[in-house]
């Protein structure tokens, strides 16, 4: 029987939350100290209708503050412009895409948010009931690893085999791999990879954060259809309600529908351009600091970067000082590559 436990790990600047499934990460959930609240999952806010587009039934909302969303209704229910009312978002804002809220009901005043999203703790809590969350260095060991995985392409197979999980504008592809898993038997082998490939791409994906169009592009021919939508059902079941899974194709293929819910994890962490942000270096120099502050008690400690990083790492070093003594200081080095650190101590 697969098992799941829950990771917090609270941080400078930033919670992250890890849910394992039989000792491997399944979610990470990343809170930075300046996300804006009304735009993640769960939040309720007083939004304005800034614009109607009755073409597509959508309608632009003003949140306040620059924080915008889109509501979908249908022809019985379509909004004013300049009414206020009281919504909910359903699916957090991702690359070129608005935040997307559902209508609670009228409401009265300028834009503003009435709940704030649940917290990484209150996450946890819903996602694996009556079980606290391990917290503290296993903690950050376990967000450190779920992070590192969530940015790879290629994933190895248990057994062998591998699959390479790559968003595009229009949807995620999983490329299924049977590299050098061998056997007398090929189409037990292939068959084999392709269920744990199914089982591998849904917790792939749901630490990812991708949801939309997947396109699994399975190994072999002749497949056995029943086996793998059975699978695939059970392998998913996690990620409902919404989920569609579509028989498996001519080509080879097998297409489902994810709810997109949560912004991928990817958009956190690099830029447009697949390079590490200057704040996710900063996050990593920082957990450094904090690690050998906590190994070395009293040791004056200093953390060298980029010029770039250092930017985003002197406020979060601040706050470390704050919390662990006035003992932790930043220098930049020009000629250091942006993604290179170290902390050294006097």
């Amino acid at each position: 029987m697969s098992q799941r436990r829950t990771y917090l790990d609270r941080g400078i600047g930033e919670t992250r939350g890890v849910v394992t499934l039989d000792g491997r990460p399944e979610r990470l959930i990343l809170r930075r100290d300046d996300d804006d609240l009304r735009l993640l999952l769960g939040a309720r806010s007083i939004a304005r209708v800034a614009s109607i587009e009755p073409a597509i039934g959508i309608a632009f909302l003003d949140l306040g503050g620059g924080a915008e969303a889109i509501l979908s209704y249908k022809a019985d229910s379509r909004p004013v412009r300049g009414e206020a009312i009281e919504v909910e978002i359903r699916g957090e804002p991702r690359a070129g895409k608005l935040a997307v809220a559902r209508a609670i009901g009228p409401a009265e005043g300028a834009p503003r948010i009435l709940q704030p999203p649940p917290t990484v703790g209150e996450i946890l809590a819903t996602l694996v009931r009556d079980v606290a969350p391990i917290e503290g260095d296993g903690a950050r060991a376990m967000a450190d690893e779920a992070e590192a995985e969530a940015l790879e392409i290629v994933h190895g197979l248990p057994g062998g085999g591998d699959i390479a999980i790559e968003p595009t504008r229009a949807l995620t592809s999983v490329d299924v791999d049977l590299g050098a898993r061998k056997g007398q038997d090929a189409k037990r082998v292939t068959r084999q990879v392709n269920l744990v490939a199914i089982s591998e791409a849904a917790r792939l994906l749901r630490l990812k954060g991708l949801g939309g169009l997947v396109i699994l592009d399975l190994v072999g021919k002749g497949h056995d259809a029943k086996a793998l939508l059975a699978a695939a059902r059970l392998a998913f079941g996690a990620d409902n309600p919404g989920v569609s899974i579509g028989a498996v194709g001519r080509f080879g293929t097998m297409e489902l529908s994810i709810p997109r819910r949560t912004r991928p994890v990817i958009e956190h962490l690099q830029a447009a351009n697949g390079a590490l942000t200057d704040r996710t270096l900063a996050q990593r120099l920082v957990r450094r600091l904090a690690s050998e502050g906590a190994a070395q008690p009293g040791a004056r400690l200093t953390g060298v970067c980029a010029p770039t990083v250092a930017k985003v790492a002197g406020p979060l070093v601040h706050g470390l000082a704050e919390r662990m003594g006035a003992r932790f200081f930043l220098a930049t080095d020009p000629a250091r590559p942006r993604e290179s650190y170290e902390v050294s101590s006097t």
